[in-house]
């Protein structure tokens, strides 16, 4: 495949050779295992993306140290004066809830992006108003794996089976996760949580690593990538189109570090453009053109 740059039953014998066919299939990053394998990849963080409102900001400006230290430490990041990881554990920390709390709370004031629910069944394929071959959706995300899970299963009105399957789904999610903190017995305790990094780089969670399995693949999906903040910019190079989500710090990190992009207000964005792309009208170089001017 050519990517734009921007970019009766088995015989005796037949029953004892290997199957050459699930060896290969397995060893490919997991949304590549389908037969065929698809074309195009839609990668995605979750909080502000996804969803509305970030969780985790929802989380410290509420019920931590507050909005004017979270947005400090957001610029120091953005400026390079401190490190996106050491910044989030600070915030997280200063939230004092037993876990199942925060969750609690987070449910009820969460709202999906208009448009998500829309693009994630086109996604799916299958029918006449939907993708012509699935688009496989990936959440790379910086928040914590319950808490995504749990909105996810709420928002979109996933029953427990499918909730448990897209958990059990290996590379489909990828985040951060939640542990007991030392010197305590539960999650549930006050203070008792702590956020569990993913890997051990300056972002906590590395988006790049698990994009660049994708890429680096002699014959490599079409990757698309959606983002809106500070925990997405080691994916800002990665894929062949970056949408940045309108009026936030990905915009301007892309503008201060050239990188080309487009911007979106919410899902129904995306989804006019991807299926644009898809259905070939619209070329990926064409696409990043940068800050919309919106009617």
């Amino acid at each position: 495949m050519t990517i734009e740059s921007t970019h009766p039953g088995p015989s005796p014998i037949a029953t004892r050779l290997p199957n050459t066919t699930t060896t290969k299939t397995s060893s490919l990053p997991p949304a590549m295992r389908s037969v065929p394998p698809p074309k195009y990849i839609f990668f995605t963080d979750f909080d502000g993306t996804i969803t509305r409102q970030d969780s985790n900001d929802h989380l410290t400006d509420n019920y931590g140290f507050g909005h004017p230290r979270r947005r400090a430490l957001n610029l120091e990041v953005l400026s390079g004066a401190k490190q996106f990881r050491d910044c989030f554990w600070e915030m997280l920390e200063s939230v004092s809830m037993p876990f199942s709390e925060c969750v609690g709370v987070l449910e009820e004031n969460i709202e999906l992006d208009e448009g998500f629910r829309e693009f994630w069944g086109w996604c799916k394929g299958g029918r006449r108003d939907a993708a012509p071959q699935e688009v496989p959706i990936v959440v790379l995300s910086g928040g914590m794996r319950p808490i995504i899970l749990a909105l996810l299963g709420k928002l979109l009105g996933l029953s427990e089976d499918e909730k448990a399957r897209l958990g059990m789904e290996e590379g489909m999610l990828v985040s951060n996760d939640v542990g007991v903190k030392e010197g305590y017995r539960s999650v549930e305790e006050e203070n008792g949580w702590e956020i569990v990094f993913h890997d051990e780089s300056e972002h906590g969670h590395d988006k790049s690593l698990e994009l660049r399995k994708y890429s680096s693949l002699p014959d490599r999906p079409i990757m698309f990538y959606a983002g809106d903040g500070v925990s997405d910019l080691s994916a800002a190079r990665e894929t062949d189109l970056l949408f940045a989500k309108e009026g936030c710090d990905l915009v301007n990190y892309c503008e201060k570090q050239n990188i080309p992009f487009r911007t979106f207000r919410d899902f129904r964005d995306i989804t006019a453009t991807v299926k644009e792309i898809v259905n070939g009208r619209l070329s990926m170089r064409d696409a990043a053109t940068g800050r919309q001017v919106w009617e």
